[in-house]
């Protein structure tokens, strides 16, 4: 009887460059706005502080995801010029290299060779760039998708402690960006890894540990300074 699985390695690719983004705009605007406000800046600085820092952010997140996923890419076509190269100078030894492939997973070798004809007559590159290469649609690089999921996460992110420093008074607003933004983290792990479908629990005192620490180095840098000063 058939059966749905609901599998969700589909989604590694824009999760990780989403949740990225999220994270570190929660953490680095929440840090910097803390360690301005640590060193005693006015509300105009810490306001000033967090949207530089949330425009920055944002440019640098896509920027870099951009850069390193396009030069994945790279990687991966040049892997693959490589490999249809082979294919057309040297049919009949890589099909023995993808008939390796098969018995070491388990495959008797007349099957191996079977499924490897096979396969190869079917759509020999892609046969050879998932099983020798490791390049599938779930894996492959997509540096337009990560650049723009991380710019506007990070958007999302830094913008949440940005909107408490607007509402809270000057008197309360170190504690209310701190706690709202561990809760933010929380939430943001709890997501993922629901998205994921990983463990709920885990992803969010991961999350939560690394901005606390983040957040108080920060602020103890800036109480340093705002005491030198």
């Amino acid at each position: 009887m058939p059966h749905n699985e609901r599998h969700r390695t589909h989604r590694i690719g824009w999760l990780r460059a989403a949740v990225l983004g999220a994270n570190d705009g929660i953490v680095s605007t929440a840090s910097l706005v803390l360690g301005v406000a640590a060193a005693g800046g006015s509300s105009k600085s810490i306001v000033i502080a967090g949207v530089a820092g949330l425009v920055a952010g944002a440019m640098s997140m896509a920027a870099g995801e951009y850069v390193s996923v396009s030069s994945q890419a790279d990687t991966e076509r040049a892997d693959l010029d490589r490999e249809r190269q082979e294919l057309a100078d040297h049919p009949k030894q890589e099909q023995r290299e993808m008939t390796a492939i098969y018995v070491k997973r388990g495959l008797d070798t007349g099957l191996a060779s079977n499924v490897a004809t096979q396969l190869m007559e079917h759509d020999a590159l892609g046969a050879h760039a998932r099983e020798e290469l490791g390049i599938s649609d779930t894996s492959t690089a997509k540096p337009v998708q990560a650049a723009l999921a991380s710019a506007v996460m990070f958007s999302v992110g830094a913008a949440l402690p940005l909107v408490i420093v607007l509402l809270v008074p000057a008197a309360t607003l170190m504690w209310a960006v701190s706690s709202s933004s561990l809760l933010f983290l929380s939430l943001l792990g709890s997501l993922a890894a629901r998205t994921g479908g990983a463990s709920v629990l885990t992803a969010a005192v991961r999350m939560t540990f690394w901005g606390a620490l983040a957040m108080a180095l920060t602020a103890g840098v800036g109480a340093l300074f705002g005491v030198v000063a």
